[in-house]
């Protein structure tokens, strides 16, 4: 919505990352299976992948300084965004039954 990569937003996806990566681990603990070979875990999987990817990138254009990438940087993120929100509907809806 800012257009604009900031400094503050590198915290946010790294937060978020941390807390998605605990998150889905404390599940597959309860579960029993860290990864499940459905839809559901294999689109979490590539979601946290993505996250991981998207936080690491949004860090080399911060420090680079690269204004182009600055501005556009946040369709990247939209396109990661939508892409984490599969497997987290999928979950809420059908649970760990996928």
């Amino acid at each position: 919505m800012q257009k604009r990569l900031k400094t503050w937003h590198l915290i946010v996806f790294w937060l978020g990352f941390v807390c998605d990566t605990t998150g889905t681990g404390a599940m597959g603990i309860l579960t029993g299976s860290l990864i499940q070979y459905n839809f559901h875990g294999l689109t979490g999987l590539l979601a946290i992948l993505l996250m991981l990817f998207h936080a690491i990138w949004a860090t080399i254009v911060v420090v680079k300084k690269d204004e182009t990438m600055i501005l556009k940087f946040h369709k990247l993120s939209f396109v990661v965004w939508l892409i984490w929100l599969v497997p987290m509907i999928t979950g809420m809806i059908l649970g760990s039954d996928v």
